[in-house]
């Protein structure tokens, strides 16, 4: 396996970018836009062995998954008053938009813009994603931090599995909000279909900087197979259990101080943290070639 191409040097991340805009898609119908500067002019190719793996997998964990389902949605329902599941819009294979479905995790009618503003000042500085849940975020339901640690608020979305929009492995789908401020070259992490665990999230996932993760996409889009997919999917199992424990032991930590913290000393503390040693994504790429699987 190997990577093709090189992505030029990124510092930080700009709003929109100059890709085509208004053409039409060959069949007289205008394509759908997606974001400020971004219009869909064809579905990229999905390898056609992709969606059976899903369905096998799904079927044969299925005694697994379904059981499990209905326990969190009974524990949903008990911890936090509000409704079960959290549905958002966000940015699909080729740019299409459609809803994934998740357990909620947040109380409701909690704000929004301190997570929006966070992760946008990531993706400006190139800093490690630590979510803000690793530092007590208090918009959190009961429960809501085993869920987000383990994965398990994700699991609905076999449903968008099912229905074609996802895959079981592939770069996690963005929000639109996220993706108008995409450069161009990172944009292409689009032309896979969303995955419920991927090559970034098995490789580093929040100890990663935000064009660390944009490159592993990219590189897991390029280098698709069903020897990876497979790899993927058992390296998950290992990496939720890590995520789990260090949940655990972020949470006692947090438990034992006497004043919370909040979210901003933390931003200011991370923006300052990789401003002077950024990462450009063919030193990344460099290195995700050395450590590839060989085919």
């Amino acid at each position: 396996m190997r990577i093709e191409g090189q992505f030029p040097h990124v510092g930080r991340a700009t709003k929109g970018g100059s890709l085509p805009n208004g053409s039409s898609n060959g069949n007289g119908k205008k394509p759908s836009r997606v974001g400020n500067d971004f219009s869909v002019t064809h579905t990229p190719a999905v390898p056609a062995w992709k969606s059976a793996l899903d369905m096998a997998c799904i079927l044969f964990l299925l005694p697994i998954w379904l059981p499990l389902m209905i326990l969190l949605v009974l524990v949903t329902r008990l911890a936090s008053p509000g409704p079960i599941f959290y549905r958002q819009e966000r940015v699909g294979l080729g740019g299409r938009h459609f809803s994934i479905w998740k357990f909620r995790t947040m109380k409701v009618a909690t704000e929004t813009r301190t997570h929006e503003h966070y992760f946008y000042e990531l993706m400006k500085v190139d800093c490690p994603m630590t979510k803000l849940d690793a530092y007590g975020d208090p918009r959190l339901a009961p429960f809501g931090r085993i869920l987000r640690a383990s994965g398990l608020d994700e699991l609905p979305q076999i449903f968008n599995v099912l229905c074609g929009e996802m895959s079981l492995v592939g770069p996690r789908p963005c929000t639109p909000n996220e993706f108008a401020h995409y450069e161009p070259w990172q944009r292409e992490r689009v032309n896979g279909l969303p995955g419920l665990t991927g090559y970034w999230q098995v490789n580093g996932k929040n100890k990663t900087t935000f064009n660390e993760m944009i490159v592993m996409d990219l590189f897991y889009v390029r280098n698709v197979s069903i020897f990876l997919d497979l790899k993927i999917m058992l390296k998950t199992c290992g990496v939720i259990a890590g995520q789990l424990i260090e949940s655990r032991l972020t949470g006692q930590q947090n438990g034992q101080e006497s004043t919370p913290k909040t979210s901003t000393p933390m931003l200011q503390t991370l923006v300052k943290s990789n401003r002077n040693s950024p990462r450009s994504p063919t030193t990344i790429l460099r290195g995700l070639a050395e450590s590839a699987p060989k085919s």
